[in-house]
């Protein structure tokens, strides 16, 4: 399980657009890695619009926003385009990622178990290093508390 200080695992995924983001080419520049479970989900698409709307705060603070999940681009382009968002979609569609985050893990509804994301947000400052984690993410409040977090590094 990561922890506050370790580096950060890398990655390199494509996104919406046809584009591929790696950790290695933000280098120097400040992250917020956010995992969530799927695209125009309401929690989902709730989240997503809060950091949309949080963007020039955030762009102003020099972070990078890049939301993941395990949905492929074609539904990230659908999903951005629907919802005007403003920042990046990776997919994950393998969970290599997910699993080196430590977001991919074992839920229960129900009564019943299955594997799943878990909404988690990582901040990762310009020399790769996790700076904050936030696990089991509450939407409501969130992007306000992860800008605080930016604004403090």
């Amino acid at each position: 399980m990561l922890t506050v200080g370790d580096k950060a695992p890398d990655f390199d995924m494509a996104t919406d657009g046809a584009g591929r983001v790696a950790l290695k080419a933000l280098k120097g520049k400040t992250i917020v890695l956010y995992f969530y479970p799927k695209d125009d989900t309401s929690g989902c698409t709730a989240q997503a619009c809060a950091f949309r709307d949080a963007l020039p705060d955030f762009t102003k603070a020099t972070a990078a926003v890049i939301g993941v999940s395990k949905d492929g681009t074609s539904s990230h382009d659908r999903f951005k385009q629907k919802h005007e968002l403003t920042f990046t979609l990776a997919s994950d569609t393998d969970g290599s990622v997910s699993e080196a985050y430590g977001t991919w893990v074992q839920k229960s509804m129900y009564g019943r178990t299955y594997m799943g994301m878990e909404r988690s947000t990582f901040l990762i400052d310009g020399k790769g290093v996790i700076r904050q984690i936030w696990r089991k993410v509450k939407v409501k409040g969130h992007v306000d508390a992860v800008l605080a977090a930016v604004r403090a590094l």
